[in-house]
């Protein structure tokens, strides 16, 4: 009898491990069953808020259930950074990443409390940003190799301004010295808003820039691009040509944008959010909506991304070591 007993408990047991286990794949099946957090880093009203809005609108649409977007800023993206890695993961909390938070700050920032490249499951790439070289109408330079034969006839003299130090824009100008081997000032600024504002001056005669809030201006004849630091060329700037078709071989910068949920969160849920988001880029009026944000869409499968993030940390570090750059 206590055999039969137990071989009973037995069976109840596993009985009860398999309705477990097939409670968990029909969750997974079945998600999203409730409103999912898409968390933006930053303040709301900069590019990567913009671009996680597009990516909450059409994930809603698809899935039939709301992905609301929530700005958790301060600390140059870490605070809302670390909030999603520490996060439950069952893929009701996502992240709305970019090449800043995930591939520069991890150098940058001396404790981050997090390693991006574990603490976070890479769901798929939605957009490439690139930073271009900018000028006011009235600087004489004209193309990549004017501004370097400006500035190696004298050394110094050059003031090229970029967002603040830590940026896409500071690090492209960075990349831009280092690879060009100029000696140029670099004056930081604390927005876009002024660095656009003393652009427009002529204040400062060029500097390193993202699109968006430049994009009009350019239209108006009130700024110039002399390049794009991107791979190949903006759809909406096809005259003006790369670094790398200007003579500076391999020179790139744009910020991706991605979508990564915390570490540990089911394969399938993963695939699943990362087979929507390929379904984006052919998506027309996405494609419309993320070129006024002044990026051409992207895609990747989860793999890509992982590989991307890799690729471009390694980049970034290295110079943010060279530059012996530190934020507390």
């Amino acid at each position: 009898m206590r055999f039969i007993a137990k071989a009973g408990g037995m069976k109840i047991m596993a009985a009860l491990v398999c309705t477990l286990a097939g409670l968990a794949g029909a969750g997974a099946a079945d998600y999203p069953t409730r409103t999912v957090t898409l968390v933006v880093p930053f303040p709301p009203g900069g590019g990567v808020d913009a671009m996680a809005r597009v990516v909450a609108q059409k994930l809603t649409e698809a899935f039939k259930q709301q992905f609301v977007v929530e700005n958790r800023g301060g600390a140059g993206g870490t605070i809302g950074t670390r909030a999603v890695a520490r996060a439950a993961s069952d893929g009701y909390t996502l992240l709305l990443g970019h090449t800043g938070t995930i591939s520069i700050n991890p150098s940058l920032y001396t404790n981050m409390g997090m390693d991006p490249r574990k603490d976070f499951a890479p769901i798929g790439l939605v957009a490439s940003l690139p930073v271009a070289l900018l000028a006011h109408p009235s600087f004489p330079a004209k193309t990549v190799a004017d501004v370097i034969a400006m500035a190696k006839k004298e050394p110094g003299k050059l003031n090229l301004g970029s967002s603040a130090v830590g940026t896409g824009g500071y690090m492209s100008a960075e990349l831009f010295k280092s690879e060009a081997g100029i000696d140029v000032t670099i004056i930081p600024y604390k927005g876009t808003a002024p660095l656009m504002n003393d652009l427009l001056g002529g204040h400062v005669p060029v500097a390193f820039g993202v699109l968006p809030p430049a994009l009009g201006n350019l239209a108006a004849g009130k700024l110039r691009a002399i390049a794009v630091s991107s791979k190949k060329r903006f759809s909406l700037l096809p005259d003006v040509p790369t670094f790398d078709e200007s003579g500076m071989r391999g020179f790139e910068s744009d910020l991706h944008y991605g979508v990564l949920a915390p570490a540990g969160t089911p394969k399938d849920i993963v695939d699943k959010l990362s087979a929507e988001l390929r379904k984006l880029a052919g998506n027309e009026e996405i494609k419309k909506r993320i070129q006024l944000e002044g990026g051409d869409p992207m895609t990747s499968t989860p793999a890509e991304y992982a590989k991307d993030i890799d690729v471009e940390e390694k980049k970034w570090g290295s110079l943010v070591r060279k530059l012996g750059l530190k934020v507390e």
